[in-house]
């Protein structure tokens, strides 16, 4: 049997003159946001500047990410969603093509397929790692296939040399979307730095967080510039200075674009967040390493584990439960668990289950069973970097304290 700590509620207790009184613990939320005074600091610089939009302090922060990633082109972005957007309009994706997609990841991924008139077709995930499994990938690769995006999902990299084994094998774009994913590395290289394009999102809980944006890196001159004009409605490169004493009124559009821009109050709080990477990735990797050593024991549940040939940036603490040596459900475990005060998501719900993807490609329960499977005894608990201590060894104490009442 596994051992538990026991807690009442989120309730503690103090003494005053005598007298036991309850003391309420403040419930740990699923994320908390690193930014401190620095963040703030930069963000009022830019304000008091009065450049908001898209200028020196974006094209900073650009050069800045593809030296920490070592990519030759980094393209900031609104977001995650505007990068895998435009990557895919830089390979030429059309109306009729399909491209491969983990069904265990959010709607972005695909919904970005459909922007282009193309067909997501959606592949089930390797077991173990939740990632997207190359060998159901390879059976579902037809004529009219011309991409693969990888999701490396809650921070683990995919099995990229399979990936990319299989990609030349049918010609076949990689875009990776690491949106979970920085810093993490695969084989001794970092992610961002291994296929010709790969999306990042730097949305509000990510582990670089500039509330809303995104990045594409690549080494490839002519997609880095298809992405630079596509992002400013496809005007030509230096239209953004047009309000600068550096600038012209002229300009050309050269192709129908989007407005996908980033912003320099975005970059101010990103150049901020990537001077803090290494240690937030570090805090991140810790707590997960105490939570992994804390469960390892505990009937009825099952840690991630990362492989041996690359490295995690913990994004999430995906926890799994053992359906057979429990008999709670994983959604009471998470009804349990929020009693207790502790914040639960789940990520994510396939796909292929949802009303969008079934109604649109006829999709059905059971087509992609090991998603499916995963997916009900999944949870994700609190992992952010200024947790303290004292939350980290609440977690632990309610999530033991949960398996063991309900251990068979």
């Amino acid at each position: 049997m596994g051992s538990a700590r026991a807690i009442v509620g989120t309730e503690q207790t103090s003494n005053r003159g005598g007298l036991t009184i309850p003391v309420k613990e403040e419930p740990i939320p699923f994320h908390r946001a690193a930014f401190d005074e620095a963040e703030v600091s930069a963000v009022s610089e830019v304000v008091r500047s009065g450049w908001l939009t898209m200028g020196a302090k974006s094209f900073e922060f650009e050069k800045q990410f593809q030296e920490y990633i070592g990519a030759k082109h980094a393209i900031s972005l609104c977001s995650g969603t505007a990068a895998l957007h435009l990557a895919l309009v830089a390979i030429g994706l059309r109306a009729g093509d399909e491209v491969l997609v983990p069904t265990t990841t959010f709607t972005a991924t695909a919904e970005v397929v459909t922007y282009c008139g193309a067909r997501p077709v959606l592949v089930d995930v390797d077991p173990l790692t939740m990632n997207l499994d190359p060998q159901d990938a390879a059976r579902r690769i037809t004529p009219r296939t011309k991409a693969i995006i990888p999701v490396h999902f809650a921070g683990q990299p995919c099995d990229m040399e399979e990936i990319s084994r299989l990609a030349q094998h049918h010609n076949l774009n990689v875009i990776e979307d690491a949106a979970h994913s920085l810093p993490a590395s695969y084989r001794g290289k970092r992610v961002g730095t291994i296929s010709p394009m790969t999306a990042f999102s730097f949305y509000a809980t990510k582990t670089l967080a500039t509330g809303e944006g995104g990045m594409v890196t690549t080494d490839d001159d002519a997609f880095a510039a298809h992405i630079r004009r596509l992002r400013l409605h496809g005007i030509s490169r230096d239209a953004w200075k047009r309000y600068t004493n550096e600038g012209t009124w002229y300009y050309e559009v050269e192709e129908a674009g989007y407005k996908y821009n980033f912003t320099d109050l975005q970059a101010a709080l990103g150049l901020v967040q990537l001077s803090k990477c290494d240690a937030l990735t570090e805090a991140r990797r810790r707590i997960a390493e105490r939570y992994s050593e804390a469960f390892a024991d505990v009937i009825g549940l099952e840690a991630p584990r990362v492989q041996e040939d690359r490295t995690s940036a913990w994004h999430l603490y995906v926890l799994r439960l053992q359906p057979d040596r429990l008999n709670i459900s994983r959604d009471k475990f998470i009804d349990a668990l929020r009693e207790r005060g502790i914040g639960v998501s789940v990520h994510f719900i396939p796909l292929h289950l949802h009303p969008f993807y079934r109604s649109a490609y006829g999709y059905r329960p059971g087509d992609l069973p090991n998603a499916e499977r995963e997916y009900q005894r999944c949870l994700s608990l609190p992992l952010f970097p200024t947790m303290t201590n004292g939350e980290i060894e609440r977690v632990i104490a309610a999530v033991t304290e949960v398996a063991s009442i309900h251990q068979l």
